[in-house]
């Protein structure tokens, strides 16, 4: 064990002292599980065999009840209650064999159950010589007179077993307080064990806890005095290199600023530069739209000079109907004239061909009319459709006069589009160059940053290093007091 680490020691003396005191736990639930079923079986015998024993002594008090209530009334009645108390009390003489294990109180069970089979062969002459009796004068000479002794006998029987039953259960409470009083002790025993045990281990780890740190703090302050030197000397090193660094990052910087802001100008000449071609792009791409959207115009236009044509044929066809109608009608109203005059000379019979007649020609005046009207409306449509036409043609030709312009215009946007192009080209020649001036520039800055960042870091730790080393020295201090080893 003395070439064991303190770590090593400390975990054995806990495992130790739990194990003990596991054990104690896992003794003191066994113990006080036994003690409850002690407790536990002697309240339950107790509880049984006493009930039982004073259920004896109600049921023999009941059948001798009964049996007096049959003396007096002659009622079957109260000789079968009589009966049925018998039965019940042997039927727990015979549940308290069962349970009693101890021998005084098993005799005495015997001698109650002898008792009442005793008591039992005296009423039944008496009860037998009752049934014959039906006047109550003669009650006097059953001669009962040995009917007392027997219940005596039989109730003193049932006292002693109740007396012994208790004192059973007496020896019971007796015997758990016991088991419990043991187990008490047992427990203090463990407890004591443990106590002894943990001061021992907790003695023996602080003799060993100072000799060790004791030695262990004179090598940290020797270390620390060393260390504390050094970074002394580091420090005073890393405050001139960060002073030199200093000067060189802040002419660097001032060189990468001047990069930026020519790569920043060349930047937006050819951001400008490609702005100009796209519009131009665009402009070239809108007027060929525009130009396919013109020729559409054209075609539409065509297409609707066609139509207002076929639409003036149709408007002639549908004059040529019209005049045929007004045609049928004026020959329709001639027909209906004669059919007319005709049915006037014809009697009764000719009136209603008169009226249908009539009728007829109404209806070739109204179709006449209405042949007019479209007749007229025809020759509307006819004017408005040679109009349309008319202005349709000064659109196409103007339509036209556009189409040429727009030729004109593509070719100009196509020359300012090769111009801004080459001047794109040279811009981002110029752009490329300066970018990677300022890239080399930045990586020469970034390089003299983190050697400034590395002796400023170097510095820092320097003097942490430093403050450290005293801390530690003095930690060490406090270490040796606290464990009792109190030098410096």
């Amino acid at each position: 064990m003395a070439r064991r680490s303190f770590g090593y020691k400390l975990t054995l003396s806990f495992g130790a002292t739990l194990a003990l005191t596991l054990v104690m736990g896992a003794a003191s639930v066994a113990a006080l599980a036994v003690v409850v079923d002690a407790k536990d079986a002697a309240i339950r015998v107790a509880a049984d065999d006493l009930g039982s024993a004073e259920h004896l002594r109600t049921k023999a008090e009941a059948r001798i009840s009964d049996y007096r209530g049959f003396l007096i009334t002659g009622e079957q009645e109260y000789l079968d209650a009589t009966d049925a108390d018998r039965k019940e009390f042997l039927g727990v003489v015979t549940q308290l064999r069962g349970t009693l294990t101890e021998p005084a109180a098993l005799n005495l069970l015997q001698a109650v159950a002898d008792a009442e089979a005793q008591h039992a062969a005296v009423l039944d002459p008496v009860i037998e010589r009752r049934k014959s009796m039906s006047d109550l004068r003669d009650i006097g000479r059953l001669n009962a007179t040995d009917v007392a002794p027997a219940r005596q006998k039989l109730q003193d029987s049932i006292a002693a077993l109740t007396t012994r039953v208790r004192a059973d259960v007496e020896t019971a409470r007796r015997a758990a307080s016991a088991k419990a009083n043991r187990a008490i002790a047992i427990i203090i025993g463990l407890a004591v064990l443990a106590t002894a045990f943990g001061m021992s281990v907790a003695a023996k780890l602080s003799r060993d806890l100072r000799r060790e740190v004791g030695a262990a703090v004179g090598h940290i302050q020797s270390s620390s005095a060393q260390l504390e030197a050094a970074a002394a000397q580091q420090a005073g090193g890393g405050r001139d290199q960060a002073s030199a660094m200093s000067e060189i990052t802040t002419t660097i910087s001032e060189l990468l600023i001047t990069s930026r802001q020519i790569a920043d100008s060349a930047q937006r000449v050819s951001k400008i530069a490609e702005e100009t071609a796209e519009a131009a792009e665009n402009g070239d791409a809108t007027i060929d739209q525009t130009r396919a959207s013109i020729a559409a115009i054209r075609t539409q236009v065509d297409q609707i000079v066609q139509h207002m044509l076929t639409l003036g044929e149709r408007s002639q066809q549908i004059g040529g109907v019209a005049d045929l109608v007004s045609e049928l009608a004026e020959q329709t109203n001639i027909l209906a004239i004669n059919a007319t005059i005709e049915a006037s000379g014809a009697g009764e019979w000719g009136r209603r061909f008169a009226v249908v007649a009539e009728e007829i020609r109404k209806l070739a005046d109204r179709t006449a009319g209405s042949a007019k009207e479209i007749r007229a409306l025809i020759d509307d449509v006819r004017g408005a459709v040679n109009t349309t036409v008319m202005a349709t043609e000064i659109g196409a030709k103007s339509v036209d006069a556009g189409a040429r312009q727009f030729d004109d215009a593509t070719s100009s946007f196509r020359r300012i589009a090769q111009l801004v192009a080459t001047t794109n080209d040279a811009t981002r020649e110029i752009e490329l160059s300066t970018k990677q001036q300022t890239t080399a520039v930045e990586q020469v800055n970034v390089a003299a940053s983190d050697t400034a960042r590395v002796t400023r870091e170097t510095e820092a730790s320097a003097v942490q290093t430093r403050q450290t080393a005293a801390h530690l020295s003095t930690l060490s201090a406090d270490l040796l007091d606290l464990v009792g080893n109190g030098r410096r």
